[in-house]
């Protein structure tokens, strides 16, 4: 209602106005009034029709009588008075008004006071020169008048009826009408459901089947069920934690995570998983769509890129099916239903198979499609090189990457692989060569060359190439001629294609792919490559045909799609390409591109390929360019120059040895991309400073093969804390059990802390001998852990363990002092804890907690989870606390109210980052007499510019700095400060401790930079 109504309101009681609108108005009648036709106002008002009561000049006297009431209440007059006149006048037009317009009494009060009001107002509007306060008076007038009209009509005893009656009318109108469009229209559910019916087993078959290299040798079949042969490998990646320096934080924050490869999206939606050439990523795609067919639980959409960039623009989703030439024909809308609702698991395969100009367009359109569709799963995968490790985190992808097959890895793959080829004759000796010959295990990192590796192990009756050129050379050999041959094969269509004759076409078609930065081309392309290079060959057959030959027996060139060939994988494609530039002097043309990601294999494969004079030549062309990443790619090349001249070999050596030992993280990933080459030419442990001693170890654990294993048990006797921290990190990229027994028991781990974050891990925890520090991840109960704890660890901490119900069995670890719950679902009951002497308790982010207040012995909490009820209150009143670290979710219920309880407080830390504390928050902080430590949050400082001063406080410190934050009124409360040292935002451009020092005329105030992992 507009001001003025009320004002309006005051003068003219409802008494008044009330029985004078009624008068407006014939009696009801009983009955809903069901006519043939409603009845319009002009029939319910009484100076219209046959039996009307009131005349014109009645209405007139009622409009008067409206006006005068109104001008005679208490108060200033509401218009001049040689305007009343003109003011009755409109007035009773107005009500007189009603009586045209064309609608029931239902009508009216549906339309509501206000826009019936506006109505009457433009059939009768205030005449020309009126002034301002006397039209306000008559639109309040009227829309007051109108509300007593509705509140007339809605005690009518025909209204409430005609209301039901008129209601029920309108709901039958409206199902008959759906009714009909649902019997023209089936619903979508249904035909969504129906072919989804038949979608989920297309898929589920479509991709449930890989080739196992070699396998096919001898009558078996070319293609294997994906759950025969599918190896659950890891995906590794870093997490980081809430903490800090300050009281009650650890400084070691980032932890490093594994988890089986096939559960990368069941604690994140959207996952970039890198892995190298050949680790399985592709297979991995294909067993979480069949996975996810089977179980029904999401749609699968498997998109090859190679596919989707062929066609130009990528797809919408109503385009997903067609985009990957799936037969079906799905609903109209019926994708972007499923992505609508977040049913959808979006696997996107192969980033580094198309061109980088192309790789942003891809990336503006997958994010395009996860910000229009919530909700859904999202993968990518990728070559690790492909694009900068931070491409997509910004966009809250999570990046993980597909480990290399550890040591019991490959065992269980070639132990499947001779089952399924049903020889087991061969079996022991391959896997007694694997742990015995360094160069051939230094090969068997991912399933595609474990493949072939076991494949040419049979066919050579035990016999193994030693190095990746006669790897290669071999397994071609294999699989262009050797196949064929052992099945009784002859030539297909009439084309006699021999093993030269092959590897000529294959090879220009290679080079063709590599050249263009894909990895597919069109039929037609490929067709007139073919055409060209026949001349040279003594075949019979046009290029269709001989292409054709290819596609159906080389083993190495397939068809993805209609009118799409590509090789089987890009590893062949490398060293196919490789040899036909080296065969045609292309030499340049490899130097020149030998920056370019994409064409690291090629280089390293070309330098193979290449004789002696050519090798010198093009890895001289590396070492001109002066970059430190391709002098480590001239390095890595001398693993495939048998031959070279030994003066370039040193010059290649001695620009190495500008980059070792690495110094810094850019030098130590450089380093490491080398690859496993780079393990015999790292120094140490002696004649290395502590930041050199780091820096090779983290190279050492990028690598991680086993030969990585034994450099890094050279350091296990090293003093320096970022070594030794080095080398616990490093755990999970071996086998947990080697690792654990040859490097980790003889490691000083008293002041670190170990984490256990596989099954294997834990398992090997008696490994390790005395234990101070431990954290274990995963769902333990205490009392099964007992076995394998040591009975000496101080520090214990648990990390999403959903077992934590009873910890009652934990009073028997009498040397317990610091106890650390991270993530921990369900109720945790700290009682059982009482009388173990605990002096700190960190609880991180944990769902219901109780039991905290009968810890009486605590010195130091930590709490980032919330506390319910009486918030501080739930703390032992009695503990002697002495330090004390809260962030928001810790504080939401009740502040700091009750801190003053415990007097002996030296440290408080608050990690608030929207919470402003109020006067009885600051009046509790000022009763601590032996405060001396104070940490906040910078974006919490400014609001300290009413609070009162904390004289007693010596040392603050800040976190989460940036360039601009405001610490002014930080300084005034703390007049005291000797000591600010100031942590910044990771976000934040470097910070220059000079700009606050005004602000602590008499403290030291440094920048705490990070110093971050090495890896």
């Amino acid at each position: 209602m507009e001001p003025a109504v009320l004002t309006l309101g005051g003068r003219l009681v409802s008494s008044l106005v009330g029985p004078l609108v009624r008068r407006l108005f014939v009696p009801g009648t009983a009955g809903a009034g069901l006519v043939d036709k409603p009845v319009r106002l002009a029939d319910l008002v009484s100076f219209r029709g046959e039996k009307r009561t009131l005349g014109e000049a009645d209405v007139r006297k009622l409009a008067a009588k409206l006006v005068s009431e109104a001008v005679a209440s208490p108060g200033e007059r509401p218009f001049p008075p040689d305007e009343e006149a003109a003011v009755t006048d409109t007035l009773a037009r107005r009500l007189l008004a009603l009586g045209d317009l064309d609608m029931d009494d239902v009508q009216a009060v549906r339309l509501g006071s206000h826009e019936l009001a506006q109505e009457l107002h433009l059939r009768a509007a205030p005449p020309d020169g009126l002034s301002w306060d006397a039209c306000l008076f008559l639109d309040s007038m009227t829309q007051w008048a109108c509300l007593h009209i509705l509140e007339f009509f809605t005690r009518r005893s025909t209204f409430v009826a005609r209301t039901l009656v008129e209601q029920t009318r309108m709901q039958s109108e409206l199902i008959a009408r759906v009714d009909e469009l649902i019997a023209r229209t089936p619903r979508p559910d249904a035909r969504d459901t129906a072919f989804e019916r038949r979608y989920l087993p297309y898929v589920a078959q479509q991709h449930n089947h890989i080739t196992i290299y070699g396998i096919d040798l001898r009558d078996s079949p070319d293609r294997w069920p994906l759950e025969v042969a599918y190896l659950s490998l890891e995906a590794t990646g870093d997490e980081d934690l809430t903490g800090g320096p300050g009281p009650g934080l650890d400084t070691e924050t980032t932890f490093s995570v594994h988890l089986p490869a096939e559960e990368a999206l069941l604690a994140h939606d959207c996952v970039l998983l890198r892995g190298d050439a050949g680790s399985g990523k592709t297979t991995l795609v294909q067993w979480l769509a069949v996975t996810a067919a089977r179980n029904g639980d999401r749609i699968p959409y498997v998109l090859p890129l190679r596919t989707l960039i062929r066609a130009g623009a990528l797809p919408p989703p109503a385009d997903f099916l067609s985009a990957v030439s799936c037969p079906l024909s799905p609903p109209e809308g019926w994708a972007e239903r499923v992505l609508t609702a977040g049913r959808g698991l979006v696997l996107v395969d192969g980033l580094d198979e198309i061109p980088a100009a192309d790789r942003h367009r891809t990336r503006a359109w997958l994010l395009s499609l996860i910000h229009a569709f919530p909700g859904n799963q999202w993968l990518l995968t990728s070559r690790p090189t492909a694009v900068r490790p931070d491409w997509l985190t910004a966009e809250d992808f999570r990046e993980l990457l597909l480990a290399p097959m550890r040591h019991g890895e490959v065992t269980t793959f070639v132990r499947r692989w001779h089952e399924a080829a049903q020889a087991p004759e061969y079996l022991a000796p391959l896997l007694d060569s694997l742990r015995t010959k360094r160069d051939l295990a230094r090969l068997a990192t991912n399933p595609l060359m474990c493949g072939l590796i076991c494949a040419l192990h049979r066919e050579r009756r035990g016999y193994l190439p030693t190095g990746r050129k006669e790897l290669y050379d071999a397994a071609l050999t294999m699989l262009l001629t050797r196949r064929d041959r052992e099945r009784g094969m002859g030539t297909v269509d009439d084309v006699d294609l021999g093993e030269e004759a092959q590897l000529e076409v294959l090879q220009r078609l290679a080079y063709a792919l590599v050249l263009s930065g894909r990895t597919e081309m069109d039929v037609e392309t490929a067709e007139g490559i073919v055409e060209r290079c026949l001349p040279s060959l003594s075949v019979q057959g046009s290029a269709t045909a001989v292409l054709r030959t290819l596609l159906l027996r080389s083993g190495l060139l397939r068809q993805p799609a209609e009118g799409v060939v590509d090789f089987v994988h890009r590893t062949f494609q490398d060293y196919l390409g490789a040899r036909y530039a080296v065969e045609e002097g292309h030499l340049d043309v490899l130097a020149g591109h030998a920056d370019d990601t994409q064409w690291e294999d090629v280089v390293r494969l070309a330098v193979a390929h290449a004789r002696p004079r050519e090798r010198a030549y093009l890895l001289e062309r590396l070492l001109a360019l002066e970059t430190p990443r391709l002098s480590l790619l001239a390095l890595a090349c001398l693993e495939h120059a048998s031959t070279l001249d030994p003066a370039v070999r040193a010059k290649v050596e001695a620009r190495a040895a500008a980059l070792i030992p690495p110094r810094t993280p850019r030098e130590v990933r450089t380093l490491a991309e080398a690859g496993p080459l780079v393990l015999e030419l790292l120094p140490g442990p002696e004649d290395l400073t502590d930041d050199e001693a780091e820096a090779v170890t983290a190279t050492a654990a990028l690598v991680g093969t086993d030969a990585a294993m034994a450099v890094l048990g050279r350091f296990r006797a090293c003093s320096a804390e970022r070594v030794r921290i080095n080398l616990t990190r490093a755990w999970g990229r071996f086998d947990a059990e080697a690792y654990a027994s040859e490097v980790l028991a003889h490691v000083d781990t008293d002041d670190l802390y170990i984490f256990a974050e596989s099954p294997e891990q834990v398992r090997a925890l008696p490994l390790l001998g005395h234990l101070k520090r431990l954290g274990v991840t995963g769902s333990y109960a205490p009392a099964d852990l007992l076995e394998i704890l040591p009975d000496r660890v101080e520090y214990l901490g648990f990390d999403n363990n959903p077992l934590l119900n009873d910890l009652s069995p934990l009073t028997s670890l009498r040397s317990l002092r610091r106890l650390n719950l991270l993530r921990c679902p369900g109720p945790i009951d700290l009682s059982p804890l009482a009388d173990l002497g605990l002096r700190s308790v960190s609880l991180f982010k944990l769902d219901e907690l109780n039991g905290l207040d009968r810890l009486t012995t605590l010195e130091s909490v930590t709490i980032t989870t919330c506390l319910l009820g009486d918030g501080l209150a739930a703390l032992p009143p009695n503990a002697p606390l002495n330090s004390i670290s809260l962030d928001d979710s810790a504080i939401t219920e009740t502040g700091l109210l009750g801190l003053s309880r415990w007097p002996g407080l030296d440290a408080l830390d608050l990690r608030l980052d929207s919470a402003v504390l109020g006067s009885p928050d600051w009046a509790e902080i000022a009763l601590l007499p032996r405060l001396t430590r104070f940490g906040v949050t910078a974006a919490l400082a400014p609001h300290f510019t009413n609070a009162p001063q904390l004289p007693t406080v010596t040392y603050v410190y800040v976190m989460n700095v940036r360039k601009g934050s405001d610490l002014t009124a930080l300084a005034h409360m703390c007049p005291r400060a000797q000591t600010v040292k100031l942590y910044p935002d990771p976000l934040s451009t470097p910070l220059n401790a000079a700009t606050w020092a005004t602000a602590f005329p008499d403290a030291e105030v440094t920048v705490q930079e990070p110093r971050p992992y090495l890896f």
